[in-house]
């Protein structure tokens, strides 16, 4: 679904009208296709800690052309700072000795990577400086404009090896609507990150269910998960069963219909799993529904279907494929949040509390998976779908505008980043929740 206001400001009257009258003007975001490299262009690197001198090695391996002089004349894509040897308030001044002279020389829909250590695994004047680390990447986030990112990454001492699947979806064009976002890798432990044979289908081999597949959403994750290399099986209710059925057909995939919050949900798709795939790779708990209405007007019907879909049902499916032993060594279990389970919504307080609950079922289980299992989730803000596209125009409109992309995301946004999470290369990023909205400029 097209964006009307933004194809307005490309227009010659709509350029003029937005410069004169300082109204927002969205800049058209890259984002990957298949086949294209990671980085089109030089990533520029520096810091000073553990990573730096590894650093240009390691993006060489994503075929990341990088250099650690800033060129005399040209731009940049990408910039990688390490400051895991940040270890006192004063030695911040590095970020701006760093920022300063090279942000006017990136390119538009630009990528800038910090990377820190844990503030949590680390003590005293060290702590406080890594901590700092996140008030300076969100608001670069906020000014560096143009369809540009800026994330922070903090890898624990020993993790390193869980960073290279992180960086080449941090620094690509496939985390076009993610900024602002914060990812620890190794901070629930964990050293071992599989060998990926082919970076441009780490999924090769692997078995993805996807819940919720058949529309929106839940299409555009079956067809990137399809797109790196898994064999999708794809759940939905009985009604979209050939909505369902033709996708997963174009996808050489297969399908399970059946109502999640049914009684015998959880036992009927472990034993298909079981019996037809030996396991299951990916575990994406999509499906979800909304039943809004202001709490004082709030019907029990409304509260409990939103409750037993969005939350009660992913809780029920993880534990019976957990007890069971159908999800694989090194496998990934991704929850939906969203944005209003972390700064809440008018009307919603059943949809916010099953997509804080998700959080909640992140944080429950980050630390006692075994075998190299993850759970993470992702947390969408004002994503462009047939669902939003029901809204009425004037929240619709503000729904994409407060955010530091100034419109709203796509599907694929949202399938990306689930991407990342399911890469067997991503086995250390665990426990996290990365909102895809653009980041939003109220709220969180």
């Amino acid at each position: 679904m097209s964006d009307r206001y933004q194809g307005f400001t490309s227009s010659p009257i709509g350029k003029l009208v937005v410069k004169n009258l300082g109204l927002p003007n969205p800049m058209k975001l890259e984002r990957y296709s298949a086949g294209a490299p990671l980085v089109d262009g030089t990533v520029l690197v520096g810091g000073r800690g553990r990573l730096v001198e590894s650093l240009p090695g390691l993006l060489d391996t994503l075929g990341i052309a990088s250099t650690s002089v800033k060129p005399d004349e040209g731009r940049v894509k990408g910039l990688v700072f390490d400051a895991t040897g940040l270890t006192a308030s004063g030695d911040l001044v590095a970020l701006r000795d760093f920022f300063t002279p090279v942000l006017r020389s990136l390119e538009s829909c630009a990528r800038v990577v910090v990377i820190g250590t844990p503030p949590e695994l680390v003590s005293g004047s060290e702590r406080v400086a890594q901590r700092a680390l996140e008030g300076f990447t969100r608001s670069l986030g906020k000014e560096i404009g143009k369809g540009s990112t800026v994330q922070l990454v903090y890898v624990a001492d020993g993790a390193e090896v869980g960073l290279t699947s992180t960086l080449g979806f941090l620094l690509s064009p496939k985390s076009a609507y993610v900024s602002g976002q914060v990812v620890r890798i190794g901070a629930h432990g964990g050293s071992k990150v599989p060998d990926v044979a082919d970076l441009t289908a780490p999924l090769a081999g692997k078995i993805a269910l996807v819940t919720g597949a058949s529309r929106g959403i839940g299409e555009e994750v079956a067809r990137v998960l399809h797109r790196d290399g898994a064999t999708v099986v794809g759940v939905d209710v009985p009604q979209a069963a050939s909505e369902l059925q033709a996708l997963m057909k174009e996808l050489d995939g297969d399908w399970l219909t059946l109502d999640i919050t049914g009684k015998d949900a959880p036992q009927r798709i472990a034993h298909h799993l079981k019996e037809k795939h030996g396991g299951v790779d990916v575990v994406v708990h999509n499906a979800g529904i909304t039943r809004d209405k202001k709490l004082a007007n709030m019907a029990e019907d409304r509260w409990d279907s939103v409750i037993a879909v969005n939350l009660t049902a992913p809780e029920l499916i993880t534990r019976e494929l957990l007890e069971q032993g159908v999800v694989n060594d090194f496998g990934s279990i991704i929850g939906v949040a969203s944005i209003a389970g972390i700064a809440g919504n008018v009307g919603q307080t059943n949809y916010a509390a099953s997509k804080a609950g998700v959080i909640g079922f992140v944080d429950s289980l980050a630390d006692d998976l075994k075998k190299g299992i993850t759970i993470n989730a992702v947390a969408p803000g004002f994503i462009i779908t047939a669902m939003t596209a029901a809204v009425p125009f004037a929240t619709r409109e503000v729904g994409q505008r407060l955010n530091a992309m100034a419109q709203g995301g796509l599907p694929v946004d949202v399938a990306e980043t689930i991407a990342w999470y399911a890469n067997p290369g991503s086995s250390l990023v665990n426990g996290n929740v990365v909102r895809v909205c653009g980041q939003m400029m109220l709220g969180a």
